[in-house]
């Protein structure tokens, strides 16, 4: 990789991580920590301990947050760990020094948009190659040693965070913080895999020439085969047919114009899709503008 490349890379990481560490103390200071709401995962501890303890946010946050740093700089790298570093830093910070005006205070709202923009901070973070809240990085760590998913450990660490509010606190403050994470988390998964979301397409067909033509000289895809076969119906179980089996990948818009396509050729073309989180390279059409 050229230095100029390289020079790109770290820029675009640090814009990143700049609007990420923005976006996060925004919403702490002027959603969140003002009207007494917690969220899930470090972060939501972190309030938790801020709430109950009366402790220093960015101190309780910073505390919190180092372990896991180091363990993500063992298991994932050294850039990861500085990168998270510095955006815990940058948002203790941000909270310090930089006056966020306290927006509303009606819980509903509170909750929707404090859990908005710490989604959309913890996921610009995350694609500025770091993490503003460790929980992903304590789920990665106890993945091996458990039976469970990632996805199942976070869950259950949030559930323990909730039961904790619900407890020592209350049970509205709980069921406010769910519906916070469940928005960040969202917010976040949709900075993480991008406004550009791509479909992968399968299909089989008997009239597989026809579709391939289709969708590379109509709708300018890129195509990829696999021989397989079809047929075995329970009538007549031994009798099959060698097919190409095509995948493509398009972009949600294109989905609905893609499947008139190859109904139009084969009404009894089997067609099935699934959500591709990250593409690049091959051909990939820009998304249509509206």
């Amino acid at each position: 990789m050229n230095n100029n490349r390289k020079l790109k890379l770290m820029l675009s990481d640090f814009l990143f991580l700049a609007l990420g560490i923005l976006s996060a103390s925004f919403a702490l200071k002027s959603f969140l920590v003002p009207n007494h709401f917690l969220d899930g995962g470090v972060t939501g501890i972190s309030l938790l301990l801020h709430e109950t303890m009366k402790w220093p946010l960015g101190i309780v946050l910073l505390a919190l947050n180092l372990p896991f740093i180091l363990i993500g700089y063992k298991i994932i790298g050294k850039v990861f760990a500085y990168y998270t570093l510095l955006s815990v830093l940058g948002v203790i910070l941000c909270l310090q020094f930089i006056p966020f005006p306290e927006i509303v205070h009606d819980k509903l709202l509170v909750s929707v948009f404090g859990g908005f923009f710490l989604g959309l901070g913890i996921g610009l973070c995350m694609r500025g190659g770091g993490a503003f809240d460790g929980m992903e990085v304590l789920a990665l760590f106890t993945l091996d040693k458990t039976g469970f998913t990632i996805t199942e450990i976070i869950l259950g660490f949030n559930i323990l965070i909730f039961l904790i509010a619900a407890f020592y606190i209350n049970v509205e403050v709980a069921l406010y913080a769910m519906l916070t994470y469940f928005i960040a988390s969202q917010t976040t998964k949709y900075v993480i895999e991008g406004i550009e979301a791509y479909t992968g397409v399968t299909i089989i067909s008997g009239q597989s020439d026809r579709i391939k033509e289709a969708l590379v000289m109509k709708m300018n895809k890129g195509i990829t085969l696999y021989k397989g076969e079809r047929g075995f119906k329970k009538d007549n179980f031994e009798e099959s047919v060698e097919c190409d089996i095509i995948f493509t990948v398009v972009t949600r818009l294109e989905v609905r114009k893609m499947k008139k396509i190859i109904f139009s050729i084969d009404p009894m073309a089997f067609v099935f899709t699934n959500t591709i989180r990250e593409a690049s390279g091959g051909i990939l059409k820009e998304i249509v503008k509206h």
